[in-house]
């Protein structure tokens, strides 16, 4: 059993991703070309944005779009705690400050009103410039844009959606990746769409904007060429093979991986109603399930279950063990009073079960059972 079953999916496509691999092998074009372009153009039709431009990985996806918002010495950045430190880690990189917001209780996403006050905080202070908000769409359940988004108009912050883990989900009939200024996602292999390797992509909408990432991810070139540099940028761009291989990936995800995703996720909320404390969606949303995260009632109980899914030799992980506030390089960033308890708390008894588009049922039932006996 795998707890993401990259192996499952290759034998389901392997016959067109052998043969997009051994034309690009053929070709010897492995940096940009006709794959690049064409993923790329597929995307951001999948997403309903203008522009996607595809990059080397989703942190470096991250750090684009910061350096395209500007961040710098004396700013903030607002992050939700409960996250990956890539959605954070490019503000530090910049020069700028981190500051961390509660999470909502049941949906795990950024809070809108813990965002509010963090930013009344940075300004009542009055050391540090809010600059961008960092809406994660967590376990690849799509954040409240309804309530964020005015904030962020309200203060003068970018907003930047960062969709790693969701994308192929939706909020109110918009698929993710379209939200705030800018977009970014990972292709990293255990994401809903993931390559072989590393990769990541941008979204936009102006065109401006799209020429300027294009000339960040290649060294700060100019229109008339890589060796006519104009500012100072990156290195960061996607392998031909890498994108030979997403794009029968990103067929299958919209054909029938989604689908297959709700699916598994309904057995395991049917299985563990009433026991357990089940992922909420956030209200008109679809998520990509990214994890199938459960809370425990208390820490010692959940270590309980994941030593015994860890014995039955059952595929377990912790999303994540520590908030953001909580990890060392971060112990002496400003909290402005903020305490985390949502986040705390979800950390402190959060585990997360094997999900993917190829689970079968029988293995489900193997797991449900193991955890339930781990609790009687």
């Amino acid at each position: 059993m795998e707890f993401i079953d990259l192996k499952a999916q290759y034998r389901a496509l392997k016959s067109e991703i052998d043969v997009n691999i051994q034309s690009v092998l053929d070709s010897a074009q492995f940096i940009g070309g006709p794959y690049v372009a064409e993923l790329e153009k597929r995307l951001a039709a999948f997403v309903g944005r203008k522009h996607c431009i595809t990059c080397a990985n989703g942190t470096d996806a991250l750090q684009i779009a910061f350096m395209l918002a500007g961040v710098g010495n004396g700013d903030a950045v607002f992050c939700p705690d409960v996250t990956f430190i890539a959605s954070v880690e490019p503000a530090k990189m910049l020069g700028a400050v981190p500051v961390f917001c509660d999470i909502l209780p049941d949906t795990y996403c950024l809070s809108p009103e813990s965002l509010e006050r963090q930013i009344k905080a940075v300004l009542a202070e009055g050391k540090r410039a809010p600059k961008i908000v960092v809406a994660v769409d967590i376990f690849g359940n799509p954040c409240d844009y309804d309530a964020i988004a005015p904030i962020c108009k309200k203060y003068g912050l970018t907003l930047i959606e960062d969709a790693a883990q969701s994308f192929g989900a939706s909020y109110k009939g918009r698929r993710t990746c379209s939200f705030g200024e800018i977009a970014t996602t990972s292709f990293f292999p255990a994401k809903p769409l993931g390559c072989y390797g590393d990769g990541g992509a941008i979204f936009v909408d102006d065109d401006e904007t799209e020429a300027l990432i294009r000339s960040l991810c290649v060294h700060g070139k100019s229109t008339r060429g890589k060796y006519d540099n104009e500012r100072i940028g990156i290195n960061s761009r996607l392998d031909a093979i890498q994108a030979a291989i997403l794009l029968p990936k990103l067929k299958a995800l919209a054909d029938y991986e989604l689908n297959a995703r709700q699916t598994a996720a309904e057995r395991y909320s049917a299985a563990f109603a009433g026991k357990f404390v089940t992922p909420v969606i956030t209200e008109g949303g679809v998520s990509a399930w990214a994890q199938y995260a459960l809370l425990a009632d208390d820490p010692a109980r959940r270590d309980r279950i994941v030593a015994r899914l860890t014995e039955k030799k059952i595929p377990n992980m912790i999303y994540y063990p520590k908030p953001q506030h909580a990890l060392p390089v971060f112990l002496n960033e400003p909290c402005y009073g903020e305490t985390f308890p949502h986040a705390n708390d979800y950390c402190a008894r959060t585990f997360s079960l094997p999900i993917h588009p190829y689970l079968e049922e029988f293995e489900q039932r193997e797991i449900i059972e193991a955890v339930l006996e781990a609790v009687t």
